[in-house]
């Protein structure tokens, strides 16, 4: 059987008639299998997770979007998180028994429908780019949909589907395939954002840019000289999350093979350590596959625990992962929800 999951993130993060049409529609089309919605108020955006076959998460990702389009309004929509349009970014990712380049195929042919379904531009990312400058999610969304009008009307910025026209409802779509990506956050005890944004900076692979001593960016050949992050397959920022009267080091780990979660976590402490903030836990945005949370249940107990139960709580304690909410592994790791 082959599995692939689909996580498609909407510009809504309060509405529950919106979380009911998406569930609704993922739940009445054969051959894909609602797994989760988390929504975040202060982010004002929500991440839905489906997993299918090849042909069922196809249908299952266009009727999600179909469902969130009538109820999204980016006229009227505000954020903490960047965001090009109603439906920002749906990723396909291969689970079992299908390659990147199945996934990649996938995005292609639901880019090729939805562009037609909703009158949208779509732009293929990741695997799916078809240039080096779409690859990175962060360069399709710079000016976010405040700027997508004027983007468009850049040849260069030509959608891979749909025509370069401006739907002031919905924005824009980005889709592609990717390896499964953690949406990872560790809270900051301080409500000074500069804090999560400095260590954000300091960690991530793409660095910040450097700057001489009056502060101003310096240039070679007019681009922005950039110092390079500590972690590798880690996009990072520093955001505010006012509910908790906290910040946050908001981080996507692309590839937790190649930096952990548990990395990522240390990392961050030591950071804010140097810097005299506190650290108060962490939190896994959507769901997590069983296999990073035991390489770091492994690390906390410096390799002497074999139990997968074991390891999965001794994980989520040292991360402190129920510290905003409950963590609960049932309804938090893919593998579970799968055999649910």
């Amino acid at each position: 059987m082959k599995i692939i999951e689909c996580v498609p993130n909407f510009s809504e993060g309060q509405n529950e008639l919106t979380f009911r049409a998406i569930i609704d529609a993922i739940s009445n089309t054969q051959g894909v299998k609602f797994l989760n919605l988390e929504p975040d108020a202060d982010y004002n955006r929500v991440v839905v997770t489906m997993a299918g076959d090849e042909e069922g998460i196809v249908n299952g990702a266009v009727n999600a979007c179909k469902a969130a389009a009538e109820f999204i309004d980016m006229r009227i929509h505000k954020g903490e998180h960047p965001r090009l349009g109603a439906i920002d970014v749906v990723p396909f990712v291969p689970v079992k028994n299908v390659t990147m380049n199945d996934c990649v195929k996938l995005s292609e042919n639901f880019g090729r429908k939805i562009s037609a379904e909703l009158n949208v531009p779509v732009y293929l990312y990741e695997a799916a780019a078809r240039s080096p400058e779409r690859k990175s999610l962060s360069d399709i969304r710079k000016g976010e949909y405040e700027g997508l009008k004027e983007k468009l009307s850049n040849p260069e910025w030509k959608p891979d589907f749909g025509v370069a026209e401006f739907n002031p409802k919905l924005g824009a779509i980005v889709t592609g395939a990717r390896f499964f990506l953690i949406a990872y956050n560790v809270n900051i005890k301080s409500t000074d954002v500069k804090f999560a944004k400095e260590i954000a900076e300091t960690l991530r692979e793409s660095g910040t840019v450097k700057r001489d001593a009056e502060g101003k960016a310096i240039k070679l050949d007019g681009k922005s000289v950039r110092i390079p992050g500590r972690l590798k397959e880690v996009k990072g920022m520093g955001v505010s999350l006012e509910k908790y009267n906290i910040t946050q080091v908001s981080m996507n780990l692309t590839n937790y093979e190649i930096t952990p979660i548990h990395v990522a976590f240390e990392e961050v402490k030591k950071e804010a350590a140097k810097i005299g903030v506190e650290v108060d836990g962490s939190e896994i945005v959507g769901l997590v596959p069983l296999e990073a949370l035991l390489l770091a249940g492994k690390f906390y107990s410096n390799g002497k625990e074999t139990s997968e139960e074991k390891l999965v709580s001794l994980a989520i304690e040292k991360l402190g992962l129920s510290t905003l909410n409950f963590f609960d592994k049932n309804n938090k790791v893919i593998d579970y929800m799968l055999q649910g």
